[in-house]
């Protein structure tokens, strides 16, 4: 490796073997991943590691290291996709505590695992989720927003805070009516509603969840049914908000009652609805920020949560949307 003037070699000692194993990763692949994406060398002899790389990536990685270390002392198991979070985190702010973040737990699920948020938009997001009645979730594929929302609306179930959860989806492709689809009515919808399902049964066993929505306890229905009710005491997600007219959206807003909390989710860059319709999360975007009790939580590529190539993607669509209106 090339030596500059301003590389550094830093040696960082752990004192619990155990927890170092769990750090280093089987045959250090942790530390050839927090190495490959900081650019900086790594290598170990027992419980040290000895950094080499130039002064900004050599702390960098210190601080990774010294972190995760910090998360496997207090319990947190860290796993590859972990560090890929922590890179990303700490890159963009290395003053962050991923402490604050990773063990912020929001559900344990059925199988035992923890959801927890990734990154600094999500623990803002599940905060302002508890702290307010109605919350806006904005940004692109893959950040948790839907995810998110239905892990504290399982939680606030269990807990009994809640005697309801509502899940909603606008169906833009087939209309409101839904008449040209055969089947009826559930067989209808069940294609538009079944992100919901799949995020319903991570959270809880299949057996329970089915109980629940025969028993009405969990309802999934399109953003037309949802017309001429009031929501008293549920928890209310409306997921894919950007493809809601404006009219419905307003509809949806005023079916919130008393004791009930509603999180609105969507992408403003993938609206599918007609020329001439305006997204209602635009116009709501544009128009209830002020209000206060009502929360914005705006995020980004960075926190996108998904396989890394899905950052890169919506990357290279953002650069193409940008020569365009350049």
């Amino acid at each position: 490796m090339e030596k500059h003037s301003d590389d550094k070699q830093t040696k960082l000692a752990f004192s619990d073997i155990n927890l170092v194993r769990q750090l280093f990763g089987e045959r250090n692949n942790n530390l050839k991943k927090i190495a490959d994406a900081t650019g900086v060398t790594i290598s170990a002899r027992g419980n040290t590691v000895f950094i080499h790389g130039d002064r900004v990536a050599n702390k960098l990685a210190q601080n990774i290291l010294k972190q995760l270390y910090s998360l496997l002392k207090n319990k947190y198991p860290v796993y590859p996709n972990d560090i890929d979070y922590a890179v990303r985190v700490l890159s963009e702010d290395d003053s962050i505590d991923l402490k604050s973040i990773f063990l912020d737990t929001v559900y344990i699920t059925s199988k035992k695992s923890t959801i927890t948020p990734k990154s600094p938009a999500q623990k803002e997001y599940i905060d302002a989720i508890r702290n307010y009645d109605i919350v806006f979730g904005i940004g692109p594929a893959g950040t948790g927003k839907t995810y998110l929302a239905m892990a504290m609306a399982v939680s606030a179930l269990s807990k009994g805070l809640v005697s309801r959860i509502v899940l909603t989806r606008p169906a833009v492709e087939a209309g409101e009516t839904l008449g040209f689809l055969p089947g009826d009515i559930a067989e209808k919808v069940d294609p538009y509603l079944r992100p919901l399902y799949d995020a319903l049964h991570d959270m809880m066993r299949f057996e329970r969840a089915s109980k629940l929505l025969q028993q009405g306890v969990i309802e999934v229905a399109p953003i037309a049914f949802m017309r001429g009710r009031t929501l008293n005491d549920s928890f209310i997600i409306l997921d894919e908000a950007q493809n809601t007219t404006a009219e419905q959206m307003k509809m949806f807003l005023t079916r919130i009652g008393f004791n009930s909390k509603a999180v609105i989710t969507g992408d403003i860059t993938q609206i599918d609805l007609p020329a001439d319709k305006p997204s209602g999360l635009i116009q709501t975007k544009n128009i209830l920020q002020e209000i206060e009790g009502i929360k914005f939580v705006f995020f980004s590529k960075t926190d996108v949560v998904r396989h890394k190539l899905v950052r890169e993607i919506i990357s290279a669509y953002e650069d193409m949307d940008a020569e365009k209106s350049g």
